[in-house]
């Protein structure tokens, strides 16, 4: 029986609690954000006398995922939470102040008047591949940043044999990252051949296979539609009453490196892939602007990579499964 709830508002050395009885009464305290926080956050919980409560968290990046595996573990309900949710739950209550103390406040009333999915730690080996795949992203872009270093004109010759040491250092570091997500790929035969799945949509090559499986971590989709919205890529209507009529828009409310993943292969795409190349050309006779065509052949591609994986069949332009 779950009668407490926890609302967490976590940052990168510390975090912030709000434990709430279900009567009101809120109990408040502060914590290094580290494996010795963790262990005195539980000893908090059982002195306060809650043996067992729903735990809820903003996703904000990679500080809260340590907590969050720490209170799964001792088999405390988690959830991890869109922080544009709570902001507008937020909103509704009129709140103005803007402290660690009163977020965490907040997201405990959130928790306990949404009741938000429970959360579950990713398997060991998602958590890999995205590991690597992360990396090599950061190495992949230091190594841009160096090399365009090395051809600006006019730097001395010792900077520039300093660049040549550092991009070659990045190149190799990248090879070598290259080569253990291989691996890993080898060693896990699932994850493999939902790569494999992927690569076979006309647009999608290895390494945005790589990058979109990385990003979907084992989580379970119902719909395409929700995948859709997990990547930010809904449109949003902007309409109230008779007066506003805006220009509808992408929420881009939701993973940013998964829109990001997506944005080459759809331009590719457009061009050989047949069955986006006739979407595509439609959206131009109709005059809507490149960005959203662009766009929406993002999305069309996530729908398509939702029934590979759903069906677990590789693409068929005369196929078309429901993306529900």
């Amino acid at each position: 029986m779950i009668d407490k709830v926890l609302g967490i508002d976590v940052s990168k050395r510390k975090f912030d609690v709000a434990l709430r009885w279900k009567e009101g009464k809120t109990r408040s305290h502060k914590f290094s954000n580290s494996q010795k926080g963790f262990r005195e956050l539980a000893e908090w919980l059982k002195k306060m006398g809650a043996e067992r409560v729903h735990a809820c968290l903003e996703a904000t990046g990679s500080y809260g995922v340590g907590l969050a595996k720490f209170l799964h573990g001792q088999a405390h309900v988690v959830s991890v939470v869109n922080p544009a949710r709570i902001k507008a739950f937020g909103r509704s209550e009129g709140i103005r102040a803007k402290t660690d103390r009163v977020d965490a406040k907040l997201i405990a009333r959130f928790c306990e008047a949404m009741e938000p999915r429970r959360w579950e730690p990713p398997a060991e080996e998602l958590e890999e591949l995205q590991g690597l795949v992360r990396r090599m992203e950061s190495v992949q872009r230091m190594l841009s940043q160096e090399r365009n270093r090395r051809e600006a004109p006019g730097i001395s010759p010792s900077v520039r044999e300093s660049l040549g040491r550092t991009v070659r250092m990045l190149e190799g570091e990248l090879e070598r990252l290259r080569e253990q997500l291989r691996g890993h790929l080898e060693r896990h035969p699932e994850l493999k051949q939902q790569q494999e799945l992927l690569s076979t949509i006309p647009g999608i090559g290895e390494a945005s296979a790589n990058l979109m499986l990385s990003e979907l971590c084992g989580r379970d989709f119902h719909s395409a539609r929700e995948l859709a919205a997990y990547a930010g890529l809904v449109p949003e209507i902007r309409e109230s009453g008779s007066s506003v009529r805006g220009k509808g828009r992408l929420s881009k409310r939701g993973n940013h490196r998964l829109r990001r993943a997506l944005w080459w292969p759809a331009i590719v795409a457009m061009r050989h892939n047949p069955l986006l190349e006739h979407f595509a050309q439609r959206l131009r006779e109709a005059g809507k602007p490149s960005k959203l065509i662009i766009a929406a052949v993002m999305r069309k591609l996530l729908h398509i990579a939702f029934g590979v994986l759903k069906h677990q069949r590789p693409f068929d332009p005369n196929y078309s499964p429901s993306p529900s």
